[in-house]
């Protein structure tokens, strides 16, 4: 006799039972797929950033520039490839509500840093030779409506008092085939800011942060320790940490997210467990008679076993797969349910793998108590209690 015909009858004999032990299954996986998506949108660069890559901030804070000048004296550096830097503007489009990352860069040396992000090489030349040109994310692109020879205005803040609406050319858009690159991000030209800013401003001639590559990642802290030493007493110190550490701790400013989204999930899924589990054991409770007569037909201790095993691993399976697959395809092809605050929201393989594997373990559980009491159970003692 086959298992699956007798697994599904004994499934459908209280449906409204089953009915909701699926919803409820279908649900926890539903939700373990949308924290996922919101834990890697919080984790967004810090996967991505390059090992070679270091940040060079000003050692009081980050909100504090740094010397222009700084850039040529870590490029004569010891093991330095290559230098950039950029400024954060902090600009809004037409309203508050329409904030995203936007900042000054040096273009060239930029894109040399970023490699993942892919621009058309017309429109490459085009920024390059545009002193008013900037290069936005597709997904920025996509929320405004912006397309390429658009003038886009956009309501400064950090540098409002030297021009309250600064105005931009769209002369590329930038796309990137790697899973989590921000696309959210408009760069334009230092230069355009900087000749705007009074000379008795501490902004003048000032950068945000430098961006550096190494030449070898292995000799990063030595290289970080190099440049730190080389401002060290001065009226502007500096420190150096990975891209990496660099980013994750700037999503901690907010709190540990990660750990929010885990626990969260890993509370839903307990719950989970213990909801199945009583189904199962009240099912397997109700059917006392019906095993016992199984094993007088000769089903032996190891078949009994796997039939409850596998009534509960059906059970998690149809309930777990069906929301892990809802969640997938809900951002996936719906997307940031914040309206764009994310900067990159989608459910990693990984994780998503990590669910199936978690949908197996759930439907073992639960039934593993059951199903031993079952294969245990004498055909006299059954019989007796029915």
């Amino acid at each position: 006799m086959k298992f699956l015909p007798i697994i599904w009858r004994n499934l459908m004999r209280r449906k409204i039972r089953t009915i909701f032990t699926l919803l409820s299954i279908f649900v926890a996986f539903l939700l373990f797929g949308y924290l996922m998506a919101v834990r890697s949108a919080f984790n967004m660069g810090v996967d991505l950033a390059g090992a070679d890559r270091l940040m060079v901030l000003n050692k009081i804070s980050i909100i504090m520039p740094l010397p222009g000048n700084y850039s040529d004296k870590v490029r004569a550096i010891d093991g330095v490839k290559d230098v950039t830097h950029a400024n954060w503007f902090g600009g809004y489009y037409q309203e508050t509500r329409n904030q995203f990352p936007n900042m000054a860069v040096d273009p060239e040396s930029w894109l040399r840093m970023y490699p993942e992000f892919h621009v058309p090489e017309d429109q490459k030349k085009a920024w390059l030779a545009d002193r008013q040109g900037a290069l936005v994310g597709a997904d920025t692109a996509k929320r405004f409506g912006w397309k390429v020879g658009d003038r886009v205005p956009l309501q400064a803040t950090i540098f409002r008092s030297v021009r309250p609406s600064w105005e931009f050319n769209i002369d590329g858009i930038y796309d990137s085939p790697v899973k989590g690159t921000d696309k959210t991000q408009l760069f334009f030209h230092y230069d355009y800011v900087n000749e705007a800013v009074p000379p008795a401003s501490s902004f003048a001639n000032s950068v945000g942060w430098l961006v550096i590559r190494v030449n070898d990642p292995e000799q990063s802290p030595a290289v970080a320790k190099k440049i730190d030493q080389l401002f060290a007493n001065s009226p502007t110190e500096t420190k150096t940490d990975s891209e990496k550490n660099f980013i994750a701790g700037w999503a901690k400013q907010i709190g540990n997210i990660s750990m929010i989204m885990q626990l969260i999930a890993a509370a839903t899924l307990f719950m989970m467990l213990l909801v199945t589990a009583n189904a199962m054991a009240q099912s397997i409770r109700e059917r006392t008679s019906e095993l016992a007569v199984l094993k007088t037909l000769g089903y032996g201790d190891g078949k009994v076993l796997s039939l409850v095993l596998m009534e509960s691993c059906v059970l998690a399976l149809i309930g777990g797969v069906a929301g892990l697959g809802l969640s997938w395809f809900l951002v996936e092809y719906f997307g940031d349910p914040t309206g764009s605050f994310l900067p990159a929201f989608f459910l990693p393989p990984r994780d998503l793998a990590i669910g199936v594997l978690m949908v197996l373990a759930l439907g073992f559980l639960t039934g593993a108590i059951p199903a031993m009491q079952a294969s245990r159970l004498r055909i006299v003692d059954a019989l007796r209690r029915s």
